[in-house]
């Protein structure tokens, strides 16, 4: 998952001092009060962060005590007689003002506010003091200084304390350009909200609501896109201020199988000097030690509510500091050491690894060179990508090295009581491991017959009497009943992909069984749902209709092989392309079913994703209006529950099937395999992909037409109604249609090429490709017999409803 993070450090050209350590800068950071000289009285001051406009009409503005010479923070309370602020921000995006407009009710965020508490590290309090004194926009009232403070004081504490990491690593860094603006506003109309502009994230403005859900406390993004700047071009985006590469893991697991690890990397500094360095790693670890070059250096570990919703993911962010600046391009060999309750044990010899991604620290999901040495209870079987460096006893330990020949994003590990089944097909092997005893969760209740007798005792009313319950324990499922299938069937659709895509990242690729409902694909290594391991007829009855036992006995295991290559080979640029990945998997997999079982199973499949998106909340709003599939992890703030799955997965598998239907099969496959080639060992995005369809386009296929149907299916919301109104004059061997296709249930804006087929009693199908608007579109033909049937395809050509 790409996620904010708000800790990510430029540091300072060589020759800077080093200065405080990071923990006493947080300390200060976090005890810095208001200052009740720097108290103002302002009237039309305005400040600018590229499409941020923010207006102080008329109210006070108190600033922070200085923090290592710099003020980081600015209350302004419009609490005077006519006292207000504004804001406006334009989102440049049509996805991006849909967003905005479910959450505030309008596409454009035009908000006047009561207070602003404003946080900055990039010089926004130098710039609202110069404007002050040059502009004359303000006077001092430090008489105000002591009340305001009272007031805000704690506030302020509080919203530091939220920052206080990136923060300090900021300051840290003298001569930076590029600090962090954060305005928490308390709006007229909206209540509580944030603005936020960032330069070293991807999208550098973000305005939301943190929110609680659930019991949950969860960050509502209204809006999040690129700042102006870098849309034009005029600034390129930023580097990565470092790399890691060559893994080196030493990790063990105790009786009661907690975690303790030695992880190592190293680590390139970019193109500036630096001092410190954002990692991240499971909640559910704690990160003890850390060197660098083997001497010991500082971590800041320190999360909030608030950091931590808006990154909506279950991984903490911690910074490791070195004493002197590291020179940019200089490589240095970092060292952690960390230990966590990662195993959680159902019973019956079932566990599942939480953490699978962030089980060690890590920066990113670039590609790197993995070691991996594991020592374990023997009792047990642990999976892990890789060949065997070594595999031995020792005493009651099991001790596994294993080293992985190419690059990859992540490495992961599973374990259990297994049982094996292995297949090698063309050189590619297959090992797939199961759980010997049941899941407790797959466990059926006890079946409860009762046996009664009717009662004449008032012959008007009889009455039945409970002569005995009998509670009966109902035989388990086989936990391996289909482990021999799914060997068969992965060994199948791994050759499969293998044609279509090229060779895997790794030949031989291990499956190994995880409780709950999902799977997850990682390189060389499957974590398959257990529910997939049982004879369909022997799953619990809330899994048994046609479109979940396809899911468990098909799907998910061809749609966890094909992200081998969708997430192993190719990843994503940005969180808004994840759905890239998540759709090419998905729909991998519908090949791979369509292969099996016929173009009559796609379609089955692909009417229920339709109906999935059509279904309709207590609002009256489908779930596909929810968001577009570029929102990823912001669809789980959506009103339904469902959004993020059935938009990114379902909707995403419809957009792929279309572009197929637009292109004809053998250009789409040639999309595919062009993409995997060029993408390889790199990240892909959205728009790379409208690329290469633009360049494989068919005849009739303009670049325009094809940019419609990304920014209509892709960036926005929308499934039209579509009804053809048709009439056909003339006689043979000249016939004349005409007629329109009128679309409904779509905004003004949504405009798509729809395929409308003209059906003959003998010859081929013509089909006329028609672009829908607001108003109906009008078509033509000529022809050398009368119509049978004129139309939109039945079946899966096109995601829509028909009159």
């Amino acid at each position: 998952m790409f996620r904010r993070v708000l800790f990510l450090l430029v540091l300072p050209a060589a020759g800077w001092a080093a200065g405080p350590t990071a923990a006493e800068t947080a300390r200060a950071v976090r005890d810095a009060g208001l200052d009740l000289d720097q108290c103002y009285r302002v009237r039309d001051l305005s400040l600018y962060k590229e499409d941020i406009r923010l207006y102080f009409n008329d109210g006070y503005l108190i600033f922070s005590k200085p923090v290592s010479g710099e003020r980081i923070a600015a209350i302004f309370t419009g609490d005077v007689e006519g006292g207000d602020g504004e804001i406006l921000l334009l989102p440049p995006q049509r996805g991006e003002r849909q967003s905005l407009a479910r959450f505030t009710g309008s596409p454009n965020l035009n908000e006047h506010f009561h207070t602003a508490l404003l946080m900055f590290t990039d010089g926004s309090g130098r710039a609202l003091l110069e404007s002050i004194e040059r502009q004359g926009s303000g006077r001092k009232v430090p008489e105000m200084g002591p009340l305001l403070a009272e007031r805000w004081t704690p506030v302020v504490a509080n919203i530091l304390d939220s920052f206080a990491p990136r923060i300090a690593g900021d300051l840290l860094s003298p001569g930076r350009t590029d600090g962090l603006f954060l305005a928490a506003l308390g709006g007229r109309k909206l209540g509580n909200f944030d603005v936020l502009y960032d330069p070293t994230a991807p999208e550098q403005i973000l305005a939301g609501q943190l929110m609680e859900r659930n019991q949950r406390v969860v960050y509502d993004v209204w809006t999040s896109f690129v700042a102006r700047r870098f849309r034009t071009g005029s600034v390129a985006p930023p580097e990565p201020p470092f790399s890691l590469n060559k893994f080196n893991i030493d990790a063990s697991l105790d009786e009661n199988l907690r975690l303790r690890a030695t992880t190592r990397a190293s680590l390139k500094v970019g193109a500036l000097p630096r001092r410190a360095f954002a990692f991240e790693v499971s909640r559910a670890e704690q990160v003890t030690a850390a060197r660098i070059d083997g001497a010991p250096a500082e971590l800041l570990i320190r999360e909030s509510t608030r950091s931590r919703a808006l990154r909506a993911d279950e991984n903490d962010v911690f910074l490791l500091t070195s004493p002197d600046f590291l020179a940019p391009g200089t490589v240095h060999q970092v060292e952690f050491e960390h230990e966590g309750a990662l195993i959680t044990n159902y019973g019956n010899g079932v566990y599942s690894v939480g953490g699978r991604s962030n089980w060690y620290p890590r920066s990113g999901s670039a590609f790197a060179d993995y070691d991996l040495v594991f020592r374990y209870p023997k009792r047990l079987t642990l999976v892990t990508p890789g060949d065997i460096v070594a595999d031995h006893l020792d005493g009651e330990w099991r001790v596994a090295e294993r080293r992985i020949p190419v690059p990859i994003r992540v490495a992961g590990f599973n374990l259990g009581e297994y049982e094996k089944s292995s297949a090698t097909v063309a050189g590619l092997t297959v090992d797939v491991f199961g759980n010997r005893g049941l899941d407790p969760a797959l466990q059926p209740p006890p079946r409860i017959d009762t046996i009664t007798r009717v009662v004449q005792d008032n012959p008007r009313a009889p009455r039945r009497e409970v002569l005995t319950t009998i509670v009966q324990n109902v035989p388990p499922p086989d936990p391996l009943a289909r482990l021999t299938t799914v060997a068969t069937d992965v060994s199948a659709c791994f050759q499969y992909f293998t044609a279509l895509f090229g060779p895997p990242p790794l030949k031989v690729l291990t499956v190994s069984p995880i409780p709950g409902t999902f799977g997850q694909g990682f390189p060389g290594l499957v974590y398959l749902s257990t529910l997939s391991y049982l004879d369909p007829k022997e799953r619990p009855p809330s899994t048994r209709s046609a479109t979940l036992q396809t899911f468990f006995s098909d799907l998910m295991v061809a749609h966890e092989v094909a992200h081998q290559w969708w997430g192993n080979i190719v990843t994503s640029k940005s969180y808004q392309d994840e759905w890239l990945l998540e759709a090419l998997a998905h729909y991998s997999a519908l090949l791979w079913l369509e292969k099996k079982k016929g173009s009559k199973a796609l379609e089955e499949v692909m009417a229920d994703f339709q109906a999935d998106l059509l279904k309709t909340g207590a609002d009256s709003e489908t779930v596909e209006s929810s968001g577009p599939v570029t929102w990823g992890y912001r669809l789980e703030a959506a009103k339904s529950p469902e959004a993020y799955r059935v938009i990114t997965y379902e909707k995403g598998a419809w957009v792929l099937h279309m572009l197929r239907k637009r292109l004809g099969n053998d250009r789409f496959l040639k999309v595919l395999a062009e993409l995997r080639r060029q993408f390889q060992f790199r990240s892909v995005g959205t728009a790379d992909l409208l690329d290469l369809v633009k360049k494989s386009a068919p005849p009739g296929a303009s670049a325009e037409s094809l940019e419609a149907f990304f920014d209509n299916w892709i960036y926005s919301t929308g499934i039209p109604t579509l009804h053809v109104r048709y009439s056909v004059k003339g006689k043979a061997p000249s016939w004349k249609i005409s007629g329109t296709v009128e679309q409904s249930a779509v905004d003004e804006n949504f405009s798509v090429d729809i395929p409308v087929e003209i059906q003959f009693a003998k010859g081929a199908t013509q089909t006329v490709w028609v672009r829908t608007s607001n108003e109906p579109a009008s078509f033509s033909a000529t022809l050398k017999q009368p119509p049978s049937r004129v139309g939109i395809p039945a079946g899966a050509s096109v995601l829509a409803a028909r009159k």
